[in-house]
C-alpha cells in the first residue's frame, strides 16, 4: 500500500553561500517513515536558499561560490535591491536558478545516490538563517 510521509528538517546556516550536507538527516527521516521503495522530495521554501546535490568535498565547496559569483555576481544592480535594499538582490536570482527542490528515488529504504553525490541546502542570503527544508515522501 502506498503511504505519503510529510515532515521537515531543520538547520541554521551562515549566511551566503554556506553549503551544507543534509544527506543523512533526509535519510534518518526515510527510515522513520518506513518507506522502503518510492521516491523522497526535498523542498526549500523560501526565495534565497536552494536544493541540490553535490560531491560534499573541499574543492567543490570553493568551485560553486567562485561560479555563482561569475554567473551572478553580488556587485552588480539588481532591481529588487532597488525596490528593498536588502541587499540579497543576487540571492534571489541564484536561488531561482539553482531550484527549490530535488526528487531521489528510494529503494531499500534510502536514496538512490551516486558514490559521491550527497543532497545538500545552499544558503544564499547574505545573513545566517534558521531554515526548514520540508520532506515529502512517497512509496511502499
Amino acid at each position: 500500500m502506498c503511504r505519503v510521509v510529510t515532515s521537515e528538517i531543520r538547520v541554521k546556516t551562515q549566511g551566503e553561500v554556506d553549503i551544507l550536507d543534509i544527506t543523512r538527516e533526509v535519510n534518518g527521516k526515510i527510515e522513520e517513515s518506513g518507506v522502503m521503495n518510492g521516491i523522497v522530495t526535498v523542498f526549500m521554501p523560501g526565495s534565497t536558499a536552494a536544493i541540490t546535490t553535490i560531491e560534499y568535498e573541499p574543492g567543490l565547496m570553493q568551485d560553486l561560490p567562485a561560479a555563482l559569483q561569475r554567473l551572478f555576481p553580488r556587485e552588480i544592480k539588481y532591481e529588487h535591491e532597488q525596490m528593498w535594499h536588502d541587499g540579497n538582490g543576487h540571492s534571489h536570482v541564484r536561488a531561482a536558478f539553482i531550484g527549490p527542490s530535488l526528487t531521489v528515488p528510494i529503494s531499500g529504504g534510502r536514496m538512490m545516490l551516486g558514490t559521491w553525490q550527497q543532497v545538500v541546502l545552499v544558503e544564499l542570503d547574505v545573513r545566517p538563517r534558521d531554515r526548514r527544508v520540508i520532506l515529502q515522501i512517497i512509496g511502499e
